[in-house]
C-alpha cells in the first residue's frame, strides 16, 4: 500500500517540474514585457537579470506551503487517501490548463488556477463523502467558499485599479516629458529615477522579502519585516535622496541612460518577487503531498491507521520547505525562461497589445469593443470642447508622435514596441500597487496588475489609435475574460478528475497521464507548426527587401502553385474513394496554406515598405499577386471544406458519371497549375497564349459540366446532396481558373515592363 502512495508522490514531483515549466512560461510576462517591449538592451542581458531575480527570489523564499493550507478546504476532515487524490487531481489539471493558455499566448494567473483547482477537487471529494457516508459533515464544513469569493473580488479590484492607475500616471508623466524627453531628462532625469528606483526598492522590501529567510533577521534591534513596516517613511526618504544623488553623479561621469537602469532594476525586482512568493503555486501542492506521506508513514505503529482512516489535521500547521527544494525549483525556472518558446509567445501577446504602432493585430473586433470606442470618442469630444484651446494645443503638442514615429521607422524591425519612459512607468506603477496591496493584506494578483498597468499606459500614450483600438480592446477583453474562465475551468476539470481518480484508482491515473502527455505533445507540435509558418512569412517579408520583389514573388508563386496542384490531386482522389481520413489530412494542409496566405496579406504593408524606392510599380504588383494567391488558396479551401463535410456527414457519394467528369476536371486543373508553375519558374512568358487557350478550354469544359448536371437533376439521376456538392465544386474550379489566369498575366506584365 505504501508503494502505491510512493508512486503518487513521484508522479506529483514529476508534475511539479512540468508545472514549473508551463507556469513560468505563463508568468514570465509579469516581469519581461516592459524590458522586451522597450528593447532596453539585448535579449540575453534582459534574461540574465530576470534569471538572477528568479534565483534570488527562490533562494530567499521561506517556501511556506500557503496554497495547500490556506483555508480552501479543511484538511482535518479528509483522510490521507482523499488528500492524495485531491493533490493529484490539482496537479494534473494545472499542467493541462496552463499549457493550453501558453499555447494560445494568453497570460493568466497561476494563483487563481491553483486555488480553484484545490476548490474543485476538494469539492468533489466532499460530495462523494456526503453521498456515501450518512454521518458526513455539511459542505460548508469541508469547504471554505469565502476564499473563492475573495479571489473573484481580487480579479475585479486588480483589473480596475491597475488599469486606471497606469492610464492616469502615464498621462501626467507623458504630459510633462512628452515623446521628446531627452532634453528635459538632462534636468529632471535623476529626480524621476530617484522616485522610480525608490518605489522599486520599497517594493522589493515589502513584496520580495516579506516572507524570506531574512524576514526575521534583527536590524536596528527589531526583525527586518517589522523595521520596514515601522520605518517606512525613513526608508522611502533616504532611498529617494540616495538614488537621486547616485544617478546624477553617474549621469555626469558615465553618461548613463537612467531609464534603462530603471527598467533593468524593475525587471530584476519583479522576477525576484515572483519567484519568492509565487513559487509555491507550482511546488506547494506536491510538497504538501510529500508532507502528508511523511505524516502517514510516521504515525505510531501501535495504532497504525489505514489510508482511508488516517485524517490529515497535521496539514493545517505551517511547514517550512527545505532550501534545496527551492533552489532546484529556481534552477528549473531559469532554464525554462531561456528555453521556452511558449514564454515568448505569452510575452508577445502583452507586448503586441501595448505597442505604440498598429503592429500585427492578432485579435479581431467585437461589438463590445466598438461600443466602447464610440462612447470614448464621444466623451473625448466633450472634454475637448470644454477645455480652453490653449490647453488642448499644449496637450496635443506633448503627445505629438511625428518625430518619434520617424525615428522608429528608420530603425525598421529593430524598433521597440514602446519607449523606455513608458516601460519605466509600467514597472514603477506595478511595483507600487503590489507593495501597497501586500502591506495592507489586499489580495492583488501580480499577473493582473502588471498586464492591466501595461494596457492603461498604452491607452494614455495614444497607442490605441483609430486603426488599432477595436482590436486592442477586444484583445484585452478576451484576456480578462480568460482570467474568469480560468477559475471556472480549473474548478470544473479538477472536480471531474478527482471523481475519476477516486473511482478508478491506478487505472484512472494512467488514463490521465496519457491524456496529459497527448495534450502537451499536441500543443508542442502545434506551436512548432505555428512558428514555422511565422518564420516562412517573415522570411518572405525580408526577402522582398534583400532579393527584390520580383525574385521573392516568383519563389512564392512557384511554391504556392506546387501546393495547389498536390492538394487538388489529394482532395479529388479522396472524394472518389470516400476516404474521409485522407480528406481530413489534405484539408488540414490546405488550411495551413490558406493561413500562410492570410498572414502574407496581413503583412503586406510591411513588405511594401521594404520595397526599394526605385521600383514604384513593384508595390502595386506585389499587392496584386498576394490578392490572387489569397483568392486561389481560399477557393481551394472552400472546395476541400464542402468535400470533407459531404464525406463526414456520410451522404450518398457522387455517381460514376460525376466521378469521371470530375476526374477530368482535376487533371485539367493540375495541368493548368503545373504549366503556370513552369512558366513562372523559367520566365518563359511567350508561352502565355498557350495558357490562355487552355484556360478558355477549361472554362468551356466547366460550363458543359454545369449543363450536364442540370440535365441529370431534371432526370433525377443523382441525389440532392451529391448534386449540390458537384455544382459547388465546379463553381470553385471556375473561380480558381479565373484567379490563376489573372495572376499569371499580372506576373507577365510586371516582368516584361521591368
Amino acid at each position: 500500500m505504501e508503494n502505491y502512495y510512493l508512486i503518487i508522490i513521484v508522479i506529483l514531483f514529476a508534475l511539479a517540474i512540468s508545472d514549473l515549466i508551463v507556469g513560468v512560461s505563463n508568468d514570465a510576462v509579469n516581469f519581461l514585457n516592459s524590458a522586451i517591449g522597450a528593447k532596453v538592451t539585448s535579449f540575453k542581458v534582459i534574461m540574465i537579470f530576470a534569471a538572477l531575480g528568479v534565483l534570488f527570489g527562490a533562494a530567499f523564499s521561506s517556501g511556506m506551503m500557503e496554497v495547500a493550507r490556506n483555508g480552501i478546504f479543511h484538511p482535518q476532515h479528509f483522510s490521507f487517501n482523499e488528500i492524495m487524490i485531491i493533490f493529484l487531481a490539482v496537479m494534473l489539471t494545472d499542467v493541462i490548463l496552463l499549457d493550453l493558455f501558453n499555447t494560445f499566448g494568453m497570460p493568466t494567473s497561476t494563483t487563481v488556477s491553483i486555488v480553484f483547482e484545490l476548490l474543485g477537487s476538494a469539492l468533489a471529494l466532499a460530495t462523494i463523502k456526503m453521498a456515501t457516508d450518512p454521518t458526513s459533515l455539511s459542505i460548508a464544513e469541508y469547504i471554505n467558499s469565502s476564499k473563492a469569493l475573495a479571489i473573484i473580488s481580487a480579479i475585479l479590484l486588480s483589473v480596475a485599479i491597475s488599469f486606471i492607475a497606469g492610464a492616469v500616471i502615464q498621462f501626467f508623466v507623458r504630459l510633462f516629458f512628452s515623446f521628446e524627453f531627452t532634453e528635459r531628462f538632462r534636468y529632471f532625469g535623476s529626480v524621476f529615477g530617484g522616485i522610480a528606483i525608490t518605489a522599486i526598492t520599497y517594493f522589493m522590501l515589502i513584496k520580495g522579502l516579506k516572507d524570506s529567510i531574512f524576514a526575521d533577521m534583527i536590524v536596528f534591534g527589531e526583525p527586518l519585516k517589522e523595521m520596514v513596516k515601522h520605518r517606512a517613511n525613513e526608508i522611502i526618504f533616504l532611498s529617494f535622496a540616495g538614488w537621486t544623488i547616485i544617478l546624477q553623479i553617474l549621469r555626469w561621469l558615465l553618461k548613463i541612460d537612467i531609464l534603462k537602469i530603471i527598467v533593468i532594476i524593475g525587471t530584476f525586482a519583479l522576477a525576484m518577487a515572483f519567484a519568492g512568493n509565487d513559487l509555491v503555486n507550482f511546488i506547494g501542492v506536491p510538497l504538501a503531498g510529500y508532507e502528508s506521506f511523511k505524516q502517514f508513514i510516521h504515525q505510531p505503529e501501535v495504532a497504525f491507521l489505514s489510508p482511508e482512516n488516517f485524517m490529515m489535521g497535521g496539514l493545517a500547521a505551517k511547514v517550512k520547505t527545505p532550501v534545496y527544494f527551492l533552489l532546484i525549483a529556481g534552477i528549473i525556472m531559469v532554464i525554462t525562461l531561456w528555453m521556452s518558446k511558449k514564454a515568448r509567445n505569452v510575452v508577445k501577446t502583452s507586448v503586441d497589445l501595448s505597442r505604440q504602432d498598429e503592429g500585427d493585430e492578432k485579435f479581431g473586433s467585437s461589438p463590445i469593443a466598438r461600443s466602447i470606442i464610440r462612447q470614448t470618442i464621444a466623451l473625448n469630444n466633450t472634454i475637448v470642447s470644454i477645455l480652453p484651446k490653449g490647453i488642448n494645443n499644449f496637450i496635443n503638442k506633448q503627445f505629438d508622435q511625428s518625430q518619434y514615429n520617424k525615428r522608429m521607422k528608420a530603425l525598421g524591425k529593430e524598433a521597440p514596441a514602446f519607449d523606455t519612459l513608458r516601460a519605466s512607468v509600467n514597472l514603477i506603477v506595478s511595483a507600487v500597487l503590489i507593495a501597497y496591496a501586500t502591506s495592507n493584506k489586499l489580495p492583488l494578483s501580480t499577473t493582473y496588475v502588471t498586464f492591466m498597468v501595461a494596457m492603461g499606459t498604452s491607452l494614455s500614450d495614444r497607442a490605441w489609435g483609430r486603426e488599432s483600438a477595436v482590436f486592442r480592446i477586444t484583445g484585452v477583453l478576451l484576456v480578462v475574460l480568460g482570467w474568469f474562465f480560468t477559475a471556472l475551468v480549473a474548478l470544473t476539470i479538477s472536480f471531474g478528475v478527482a471523481y475519476l481518480l477516486f473511482y478508478t484508482g491506478i487505472f484512472g491515473i494512467i488514463i490521465m497521464l496519457a491524456i496529459l502527455g497527448f495534450i502537451i505533445w499536441k500543443s508542442t507540435r502545434n506551436q512548432s507548426k505555428k512558428e514555422k509558418t511565422e518564420e516562412a512569412s517573415t522570411h518572405i517579408i525580408e526577402s522582398v527587401a534583400t532579393k527584390g520583389v520580383i525574385e521573392s514573388c516568383k519563389a512564392e508563386i512557384v511554391e504556392s502553385l506546387s501546393h495547389f496542384s498536390s492538394m487538388f490531386k489529394g482532395i479529388f482522389n479522396s472524394l472518389f474513394v470516400e476516404d474521409t481520413r485522407e480528406m481530413r489530412r489534405y484539408y488540414k494542409q490546405i488550411q495551413d496554406i490558406n493561413k500562410k496566405s492570410r498572414k502574407l496579406k496581413k503583412e503586406m504593408y510591411k513588405s511594401v515598405e521594404n520595397i526599394q524606392d526605385d521600383l514604384p510599380e513593384a508595390g502595386h504588383y506585389y499587392v496584386e499577386v498576394l490578392d490572387y494567391l489569397r483568392e486561389m488558396a481560399h477557393t481551394q479551401e472552400f472546395a476541400g471544406k464542402i468535400m470533407l463535410d459531404h464525406l463526414e456527414n456520410k451522404h450518398i457519394n457522387i455517381s460514376f458519371a460525376q466521378i469521371e467528369e470530375l476526374r477530368k476536371l482535376k487533371d485539367m486543373l493540375c495541368h493548368l497549375t503545373d504549366d503556370m508553375k513552369s512558366i513562372v519558374e523559367i520566365g518563359d512568358y511567350e508561352r502565355l497564349p498557350e495558357i490562355e487557350a487552355y484556360s478558355a478550354e477549361l472554362s468551356d469544359y466547366i460550363a458543359s459540366l454545369s449543363l450536364n448536371q442540370v440535365k441529370r437533376i431534371k432526370g433525377q439521376q443523382d441525389s440532392k446532396k451529391a448534386s449540390l456538392l458537384y455544382l459547388a465544386i465546379i463553381h470553385e474550379a471556375k473561380n480558381y481558373n479565373s484567379q490563376s489566369l489573372s495572376m499569371i498575366r499580372s506576373q507577365r506584365d510586371f516582368v516584361i515592363h521591368k
